[in-house]
């Protein structure tokens, strides 16, 4: 099930439109999965009766898909599905798109109780007219020039200001170009929000780009409509790729959270240390605050997450947290992911990963067994600390 918001891991989105999508042609297998189903498109299509066939078919090899709406308009709502993108079409400047449709739906949408993922939809140019650009009767951003590769991030940006949870940055149905590794990467450097991009994606190859340049989710339609057979390939070039597991979803807690962990990264920065932070909550309480503090202490063992977790064993009068998450700002190491394992922590959320130190290239079993982890919130913000505590020290 899903909620709040998208973070990554990678994860691969099928898009069907109700329009032109042969449920029959699809045939989903346990190795051939992909994270999400994205229903909708630009024109129409009764999407109620569409979704309830494809739950159908999905109950019916006994799997589970998330299925996401990605509406084009106040019509294509069903409350049938999981969750809905809440689109709002920022590159364009057609009222209708930016809030008209999303007024006409929201009562419906708000009483029907189903989660809303409020998204910024960013037109890019991807070398054809498209179905979106015809119904919307607006032109999409033109990444060609430094000038229109700004205005793309400043969209980006203003989304995230705005409040939205993730920007959808699409190059169209059918595009010649899918949106570069070069547009991904600078958006992905200036918000935190989710990241999906979409149009004109036809090889594992090139999913597999717009994922190392930073896309969190990416979004194929129209290859997969002409070459269902195909998406086993995708997902299993993904998981080739490392991009393992389905993407996760983390509500506003996590984010909250998050924030004070970067408070305490925060302080560590100030007094000179590497800027990791990490808090941990137990029943929506912190019963444990750290920073690192290895200069301060001479101490190459006084991690944020060992400092984090000797307070909150003193809070609770006992050595182990079963009931605890711990919210810390880059990916633990090895060390201390045997002391999250060994204090059973239950719960492990983390920001940016360390591909070079961090657990899951060292010891990925010291976590305990049961414990969950999710990955990626708030990464960008913390990767950014980080980067600035390094690019001084060079």
């Amino acid at each position: 099930m899903v909620n709040d918001k998208m973070v990554n891991k990678k994860a691969l989105a099928l898009l069907l439109d109700p329009e032109k999508a042969d449920l029959n042609a699809l045939s989903f297998t346990a190795d051939g999965l992909p994270d999400y189903i994205f229903v909708g498109g630009s024109t129409g299509g009764d999407t109620t009766p569409f979704v309830r066939n494809l739950k159908s078919q999905i109950s019916n090899h006994k799997l589970q898909i998330p299925i996401v709406l990605f509406p084009g308009n106040a019509a294509q709502f069903t409350p049938e599905a999981d969750a809905i993108l809440f689109l709002s079409l920022l590159s364009g400047n057609n009222p209708e798109y930016l809030i008209g449709q999303q007024v006409k739906s929201a009562h419906t949408i708000h009483d029907s109780g189903i989660q809303v993922i409020p998204t910024a939809y960013v037109l890019i140019d991807g070398g054809v007219v498209t179905s979106t650009m015809r119904v919307t009767g607006t032109e999409p951003l033109n990444p060609s020039t430094p000038e229109g590769v700004q205005i793309i991030i400043n969209t980006c940006i203003a989304a995230e200001l705005m409040g939205k949870k993730a920007v959808y940055l699409e190059a169209g149905s059918g595009a010649e170009t899918p949106v570069s590794q070069e547009i991904i990467r600078e958006v992905r450097k200036s918000t935190s929000v989710t990241l999906i991009v979409g149009g004109g994606i036809r090889t594992p190859e090139a999913m597999n780009a717009a994922f190392e340049a930073g896309a969190d989710i990416v979004v194929i339609g129209n290859h997969f409509e002409s070459h269902p057979e195909e998406l086993k390939h995708f997902v299993q070039a993904k998981h080739l790729n490392g991009q393992r597991g389905n993407a996760q979803m983390v509500n506003d807690d996590d984010e909250r959270f998050m924030r004070l962990a970067l408070s305490e990264a925060e302080k560590a920065l100030a007094a000179g240390e590497v800027p990791v932070g990490c808090v941990i909550v137990s029943q929506n309480r912190i019963i444990g605050r750290g920073h690192n503090l290895t200069e301060t202490l001479s101490d190459v063992t006084a991690h944020a997450e060992i400092q984090a977790i000797t307070a909150a064993t003193q809070t609770v009068g006992g050595k182990y947290l079963p009931e605890a998450t711990l919210y810390v700002t880059v990916e633990p190491c090895a060390m201390c992911a045997g002391a999250i394992g060994w204090a059973q922590i239950s719960r492990i959320v983390y920001g940016a990963a360390d591909p070079k130190r961090g657990y899951a290239t060292y010891a990925p079993r010291a976590m305990h067994p049961k414990a969950k982890v999710t990955s990626g919130v708030l990464a960008a913000e913390c990767q950014k600390l980080m980067q600035d505590f390094f690019s001084k020290k060079r």
